[in-house]
């Protein structure tokens, strides 16, 4: 790690009708009101390209049935993996979202993690699957994400697979099925660890996202520091052939799924 760790409490998404650059994160999840719009979103529109290839990599290159759904919100991503048939186990930061999971699933394993001993409930190895759906998106700094992506290699099983589905740089410049960038000029200009905003179209809350931008080459950098080597990477777009209306998912993929394993010894 290039800096000192901070905890896995850093993974927060703040939403905002103002973006002061300093401006601290915050767990805007606990918001019961944002919570209850997002527990109805399942697979829409440009959401179902990031889900529509996960099926045939987790068969490919999962190693058992356990699985951590990582930030797993209001269940969706959880509930996905089930219906695959693993024995998923969901776990995230917001009390809220995970209230809307449990009432959504009853019989689900949802938990709160919070702190830098959010993992340590699970035993080294304890997952062949660790799915963490557009939770780096959230994850502040370079140093915090390493810090996490470590984490979860250690309850990574050795012949398991972590799989992270995050927002390619593209679609915060560009426009989609569901999504929107054109009220954000300023998000051409930014780098790496710059925050973005974006706004979705299909959930009844019209205030932007705010992201942190990771390129695919800082993403590199950050594995590498992470002692995770990368097996596969997927950029999906969308084939014409639909009946969603798309506006830039048949040209610019909109995310990255990164295939990761324990780093092989050289």
């Amino acid at each position: 790690m290039r800096h000192a760790m901070k905890p896995v409490a850093d993974l927060v998404l703040v939403r905002s009708n103002e973006f002061p650059m300093k401006r601290a994160y915050r767990n805007v999840y606990e918001d019961q009101a944002r919570a209850r719009a997002y527990a109805t979103l399942q697979f829409p529109g440009t959401y179902s390209l990031a889900f529509r290839d996960l099926p045939h990599l987790i068969r490919q290159y999962g190693s058992s049935r356990q699985a951590l759904d990582f930030g797993c919100g209001t269940g969706r991503s959880s509930r996905f993996l089930r219906d695959l048939g693993l024995d998923v186990t969901g776990v995230d930061i917001s009390e809220a979202m995970l209230d809307q999971a449990r009432a959504l699933d009853p019989a689900g394993d949802y938990r709160f993690v919070c702190g830098s001993a959010a993992l340590d409930q699970f035993a080294p190895g304890s997952f062949g699957i660790i799915l963490a759906a557009f939770t780096f998106d959230n994850i502040p700094t370079d140093a915090a994400k390493i810090d996490a992506l470590s984490r979860l290699r250690s309850v990574l099983a050795l012949n398991g697979a972590l799989f992270l589905v995050v927002s390619s740089a593209a679609i915060y410049v560009n426009e989609w099925a569901s999504f929107s960038t054109k009220d954000f000029p300023e998000n051409r200009n930014a780098r790496d660890g710059d925050r973005v905003h974006i706004v979705m179209l299909d959930v009844p809350d019209s205030r932007p996202v705010e992201d942190v931008l990771c390129t695919d080459a800082n993403y590199r950098r950050l594995f590498e520091d992470a002692s995770l080597e990368l097996r596969e990477v997927r950029s999906p777009l969308a084939t014409g052939q639909e009946t969603i209306p798309w506006l830039s998912e048949t040209t610019t993929a909109p995310w990255t799924i990164y295939v990761l394993s324990h780093l092989t010894p050289r």
